[in-house]
């Protein structure tokens, strides 16, 4: 395992590299939540990495973790910059081609709208409570976890996964509170994805409904496979509360890629 920093955009992102078991297999790229990190993702890389044998690549974006603290506020446009120009330039730092996108919430959304560009080679993408519109309950649970921050020990719980904690959450939940984001939508991108969709969606999740995978299945018309897998007992982390069930869905995923 290697860990290390690249440069993408003009900013200093860590990075967590885990080498292939198997040959020939993509190299899958983990993209994190709204408040995530190298860190926060724990041992589900590795545990992924050993199930599916690829060579499995896990960073922290512009104002996460130990990547360069968030020096202003995101525009309304901050997902979709990170798709167009911040990932290519770190894939092609690091010399990763045609890779398997593995994101979660924001991370989801992030990898739809790089696979849906249409300038980027992906071969498939994962995305666990994507981020299609904005939905009422998203909102409030956003709220909520604002009061949470200010009222709770939740700063000090998050401080050891990242380099500037109100920085980070305060970037994240102002930009979603904004009453301009309520306008954000990714759906028109969803046409342009030409590769494999395995969606995920906790059945309790506190940010999202089945509406946001259901549009993916809608929208995603050139997606040569689109598989929905709903889960039960299952909140806004599905790879948190449903670990096994989302490594044997991503397994199974990576091998009809292959066959």
């Amino acid at each position: 395992m290697h860990n290390g920093f690249v440069m993408a955009c003009g900013r200093t992102l860590e990075y967590q590299l885990i080498p292939a078991h198997q040959i020939n297999r993509p190299t899958l790229v983990l993209l994190h939540e709204g408040l995530g990190s190298v860190a926060m993702w724990r041992d589900f890389p590795s545990r992924l990495a050993a199930a599916t044998g690829c060579r499995t690549l896990v960073y922290s974006r512009y104002g996460y973790g130990e990547s360069d603290i968030l020096q202003a506020p995101f525009g309304t446009d901050f997902m979709h910059r990170e798709a167009r120009e911040a990932l290519p330039e770190l894939l092609a730092a690091l010399t990763i081609e045609n890779p398997v996108l593995v994101g979660h919430s924001d991370g989801a959304s992030i990898s739809l709208l790089h696979a849906g560009d249409g300038r980027f080679t992906v071969a498939g993408l994962v995305v666990m409570a994507p981020h299609c519109f904005v939905e009422d309950i998203s909102i409030r649970s956003i709220e909520a976890a604002k009061v949470a921050f200010e009222t709770t020990n939740l700063p000090a719980k998050l401080a050891k996964y990242h380099r500037d904690v109100k920085r980070t959450c305060y970037g994240w939940n102002d930009i979603w509170l904004d009453p301009e984001f309520l306008a954000w939508n990714i759906e028109d991108c969803l046409a342009g994805i030409r590769c494999p969709i395995l969606a995920i969606q906790g059945e309790d999740d506190e940010y999202g409904t089945m509406a946001q995978i259901e549009a993916i299945a809608a929208k995603a018309t050139a997606a040569p496979d689109v598989e929905l897998l709903k889960l039960a007992d299952c909140r806004h982390s599905p790879h948190r509360d449903q670990t096994q069930a989302v490594i044997d869905a991503i397994v199974r995923f990576v091998d009809r890629l292959d066959a």
